[in-house]
C-alpha cells in the first residue's frame, strides 16, 4: 500500500518520467546518424540511449502504478526490475560479442553496474511490498529508486548527445599539466 504522504512524489515522478522520455525520443532523432552507425562505438551509443529508456520508462511505469488504489507497487516494481535486469544482461552480452569491454568503455559498465543494483533492490524491496503491504519503508526505498534512476538516465542521455564531460582525472592531470607549463616545466615530464 502506498502511503498518502508519499502519492504526490508518485504522482509527480511520473509527469517528470513522461516527460524526460519526449525529450529522449528527440534526443535519439538528433543522434540517429550516431546510432546507425555499425562502426565499434555506435553499440555503446545504442546501449546509452536504451539505458536512458530504461531507467526512464522504469520510473514511469512504477510511478503510475504506485497511484493506482490496492497493492499495485510491489508487482510493478518487481516486474519493471526485472524487464531492467534482462535489458542490462543484454547490454552486457552485446558488448562482450561485439569485443567492446575495454578500459575506455568502463564509465559505461560503471552505469550498467548502477542500475543493476537499483533493479535488484528495486525487485527485492517490490517483493518485501508484495508480501508485507502494510509495511511503507520499502515504499520508501522504491521511491528513492526512482529518484536514481532518473540520475542515471540523465546521466545516460546526456553522454548519448555528446555533453561536456568533466572527469576528475581527466581535469585534474589537465590543471597538473597547466601548472608545470606555467612553471617552465616540460609537460611530459613525470610526478616528483
Amino acid at each position: 500500500m502506498v502511503p498518502e504522504d508519499i502519492r504526490d512524489f508518485f504522482a509527480a515522478s511520473g509527469s517528470v518520467a513522461g516527460a524526460l522520455i519526449g525529450l529522449l525520443f528527440v534526443a535519439i532523432s538528433v543522434a540517429s546518424d550516431r546510432l546507425a552507425r555499425e562502426e565499434a562505438g555506435s553499440q555503446l551509443h545504442r546501449i546509452r540511449a536504451a539505458a536512458a529508456l530504461a531507467a526512464f520508462t522504469n520510473a514511469l511505469a512504477v510511478s503510475l502504478f504506485a497511484l493506482i488504489p490496492g497493492h499495485k507497487i510491489g508487482p510493478a516494481a518487481i516486474a519493471m526490475g526485472t524487464v531492467g535486469l534482462v535489458f542490462i544482461t543484454a547490454a552486457l552480452l552485446s558488448l562482450i560479442r561485439l569485443r567492446q569491454v575495454r578500459w575506455d568503455t568502463l564509465r559505461d559498465g560503471v552505469f550498467l553496474v548502477g542500475l543493476v543494483i537499483t533493479f535488484v533492490v528495486q525487485v527485492i524491496d517490490g517483493a518485501y511490498v508484495a508480501a508485507q503491504p502494510d509495511d511503507t519503508g520499502d515504499v520508501n526505498t522504491i521511491a528513492i529508486l526512482v529518484i536514481v534512476c532518473f540520475l542515471i538516465g540523465i546521466a545516460r542521455a546526456w553522454e548519448l548527445i555528446g555533453g561536456p564531460s568533466f572527469g576528475f582525472t581527466r581535469e585534474a592531470t589537465a590543471f597538473i599539466r597547466s601548472r608545470r607549463r606555467d612553471a617552465g616545466e616540460p609537460a611530459d615530464k613525470g610526478s616528483p
